[in-house]
């Protein structure tokens, strides 16, 4: 809704609301307790954008109205329109935000009709009022199948002690698995991308079941639950923190010790299935009413998996799993054992909806990457053995040979990519195996002696062999009141189940066949802090990992801009330029093998971590050559952006995505001068192209043209239209513009004629505060803002008209 005034009676749709819409609401009964009206709640953040090195956030998405039957229980939408429109008007956008928010009634109206819209009956019907909470829930409740004896479990509240009310797709979560147990079903599936909330979903799906005391047999008890995961990591954590209100009913099946008297359990496979015994059978297999599988696409749900056992055994239990991965080739067991999910939340929405950080993705190329590497004659490694006589590639280096000048040059990238940006933004460093991790982290230490000194774990490797110390790390890089560690160096760890919400940096120095795997790895850095101004991430891919991915259209979030940088062998940037995947060689054959990925690492005795799966022995890392030297330079660097459609990747230089940007907007120059020389619609060009990711400071600079103004260079971009400087516009302008400036008094001359100055030397962007900037040198010494436009120019409305005049000469 908005505030639009109509052409014929001066009313807002804000009137429609106060004086129609909102009385028949409330004489529908939703004012009563515990039922509540939303009044024009918002329920995203808006898309973040990063233009320029700058962030802005994009339009959020506001309900009118919401319904509530309950607190936390939301049946229906509203949306309102000016009395003066159609009451059909609102009903595409009532429809939207219904299907967003997971509700299956909305409403149209312009305060004096009225249109249903029922997605349970498939109808759109005028209606004289607006149905009652009552009304809605029986056919909410008939529509489902749900049995009477439902209502009290589906509609439990959510417990809201941490303060943190659930997102609008959590709640949709929440009550569609809910409902989905109530109904009966007794395998339940949800996807919901990295970093969007998956153990808050688990959380207030136990709580709202435990709290209503639903069980499977349906007696007066409260359930008894497990949490199952792979790794102490992902149960530690929750149990600790999310799960805390459950207080002393919580539990963790550990060391073989087993108890019977709690209601909220936490284990991971490997301590239900020790070597000795099988502790899960020392419960009956009917036990448990709901267990819920964290990452559920890790092997839980294969046939021939050692941990499918344990879903057998309490196959009575109702079974939720969650997972971030999609439906693909490597994670289709899942789907087989649970079903199609019964909710989606993807990494793409998760993004558009400012709930998750965009990320510009850096693909960056060494001499040895682009080329291959080959060994001389009769070249023999570290250890004198003969290195076999082949061309290596990507895929091999670190598995078959390790090129140690490989690895101090992406420790020099990345050190001068740090210094370029911030040195203590929060960075994974994810290698080949740990001896890479270690080699890499010496590397960047050596780098890096400045910070070291004052902070002497500034980097540091966090693998399976350090144990319990390189969890400590990992808890200190978390903190962010902890300046160190800033670097983390790791190979398989770290790829799931660690939030840090504070990653700037993701940077990829191994290949990443998986795709579930490299979604886990992004999933490092999309989540927002933004009072720590994380607002976006980087991907520095020294592999061609994130290009591979992104190409595959079934990919779901791109990457805001890919860019390739070339620089030398002391790391420093040569050259930047932006590329579409189509531009970018294909890979030699069986240099990247499709699912081609490590094994999970060893485990050291005692460390508490675990892996995944039993190591397919066909899969055991060859013995590695060791080459100490020759010279490995990095020589591109692309940066990747979205298409002017937000859909797919492009490579391509900047100048040329900008013009193509403008010319999808814009089809005539003539068009685009006629909003731009408007300062009122110029706004609405500037946020659409903000929106592209085209920043004029950038785009300055990438066609070394600083002088030049905006538009013209807009022009000249899309349709190789003349380039003037902004003096020549401004000479031009003082030269036709004599009528204007001839019908104020001298003093309001002297001031146009300054901000045709201030035009000349920083551009007609800044007249968009033009506030503030009348309130500093030169323009002060004529007195406040308003005094300026009282004294000189009749009033702040005068003024504003003698600017904008200005401005519409500036681009005739």
């Amino acid at each position: 809704m908005t505030s639009k005034q109509t052409n014929n009676n001066a009313r807002t749709e804000a009137d429609t609301c106060r004086e129609w819409v909102t009385p028949k609401i409330v004489q529908a009964g939703w004012a009563a307790s515990p039922c509540a009206i939303g009044e024009q709640r918002t329920f995203t953040n808006g898309r973040i954008f990063v233009a320029g090195g700058k962030v802005r956030r994009g339009k959020q998405r506001r309900a009118d109205y919401i319904l509530f039957y309950r607190r936390d229980f939301p049946l229906a939408v509203v949306e309102a329109k000016d009395a003066s429109l159609p009451a059909e008007t609102g009903v595409q956008q009532a429809r939207e935000y219904a299907e967003a928010l997971g509700l299956k009634f909305a409403y149209a109206t312009n305060g004096h009709r009225i249109i249903e819209i029922d997605y349970l009956a498939g109808t759109e019907t005028e209606v004289d009022r607006y149905a009652t909470p009552d009304e809605l829930f029986a056919r909410l409740s008939s529509g489902a199948n749900l049995p009477p004896a439902a209502a009290p479990h589906l509609l439990e509240p959510f417990n809201l002690a941490s303060g943190k009310v659930p997102r609008y797709y959590q709640q949709i979560a929440i009550h569609r698995v809910v409902e989905a147990i109530l109904l009966g079903q007794k395998r339940i599936l949800a996807t919901l991308a990295t970093g969007t909330g998956k153990t808050c979903v688990a959380f207030q799906i136990c709580w709202t079941l435990w709290n209503s005391r639903w069980n499977r047999t349906g007696e007066y008890r409260r359930p008894k639950i497990l949490f199952l995961a792979d790794r102490n990591i992902l149960v530690d954590d929750p149990m600790a923190k999310m799960f805390a209100p459950f207080g002393d009913a919580r539990h963790k099946i550990a060391g073989g010790e087993v108890s019977q008297g709690r209601d909220m359990y936490f284990g991971i496979y490997q301590a239900l299935t020790t070597a000795s015994a099988d502790v899960f059978r020392q419960y009956r297999p009917d036990f448990f009413d709901l267990i819920i599988i964290d990452e559920c696409h890790r092997g839980s749900s294969r046939d021939e998996s050692a941990w499918r056992a344990v879903l057998d055994y309490f196959e009575p239990a109702v079974q939720f799993g969650m997972t971030a991965t999609p439906l693909r080739e490597e994670s289709c067991d899942s789907y087989d054992y649970f079903g199609n999910p019964i909710y989606t939340y993807s990494l793409r929405q998760g993004i558009e909806d400012g709930f998750l950080a965009p990320y510009r993705v850096h693909r960056v190329i060494t001499t040895v990457d682009a080329a291959g590497w080959r060994p001389g004659k009769d070249e023999l490694d570290r250890y004198g053995r003969e290195v076999p006589d082949d061309e290596y590639q990507t895929k091999d280096f670190e598995r078959v040979v390790a090129l140690r000048s490989r690895t101090q040059a992406m420790a020099r990238h990345l050190t001068e990519f740090l210094r370029g940006t911030d040195r203590f933004a929060k960075t994974i460093v994810f290698c080949v195996d740990q001896e890479h991790a270690a080699e890499m982290r010496q590397e960047l230490v050596n780098l890096n002696s400045d910070l070291v000194r004052p902070y002497p774990d500034y980097v540091c490797r966090v693998t399976a062999d350090e144990g319990s110390i390189g969890l400590t790390h990992l808890a200190d890089f978390q903190d962010v009141d902890k300046p160190a560690p800033v670097v983390l160096t790791t190979s398989q760890l770290l790829t799931t189940g660690v939030d840090a919400e504070m990653v700037k940096n993701v940077v990829l120095a191994r290949v990443v066949g998986s795709r579930s795997e490299f979604k886990q790895i992004v999933g490092r850095g999309t989540r927002l802090k933004v009072d720590y101004g994380k607002e976006y991430f980087n991907i520095i891919d020294f592999t061609g990992t994130a290009t591979r991915h992104f190409a595959d259209p079934d990919f779901d979030g791109e990457p805001a801009r890919i860019e390739e940088v070339t620089v030398d062998e002391a790391g420093e940037q040569i050259a930047v330029v932006e590329l579409t995947p189509e531009t970018e060689p294909e890979p030699a054959p069986g240099t990247v093998p499709p699912g081609y990925e490590l094994p999970e690492e060893h485990i050291g005795p005692g460390t508490g971590i675990v892996v995944n799966e039993p190591m397919d022995e066909s899969f055991i890392e060859p013995r590695k050559f060791y080459i100490d030297g020759g010279e490995v330079e990095v020589i591109g660097h692309l940066v990747y952006d979205l298409d002017t459609d937000g859909k797919k990747l492009q490579v391509v230089k900047y100048t040329e995505y900008s013009g193509r940007a403008v010319r999808t907007l814009y089809p005539s120059r003539e068009a685009l001068q006629s909003a731009w020389a408007d300062p009122n619609t110029r706004s609405e060009v500037l946020r659409e192209l903000t929106e592209r990711g085209i920043s004029f400071e950038e785009l300055a600079s990438s066609s070394e043209q600083p002088d030049a103004d905006p538009f013209d260079l807009l022009c000249h971009l899309a349709w190789n239209a003349p380039l003037l400087t902004r003096r020549q516009r401004a000479d031009a302008a003082r030269r036709q513009a004599q009528d204007l400036f001839g019908q104020y008094s001298d003093t309001a001359r002297e001031i146009l004629t300054l901000l045709l100055d201030r035009y000349i030397e920083r551009g007609i962007l800044q007249f968009n505060a033009l506030s503030d900037l009348m309130k500093v040198q030169p323009f002060d010494r004529y007195g406040s803002p308003s005094e300026i436009a009282l004294r000189h120019f009749g009033g702040v409305r005068g003024m504003k008209d003698a600017v904008a005049r200005l401005q519409g000469a500036l681009y005739l």
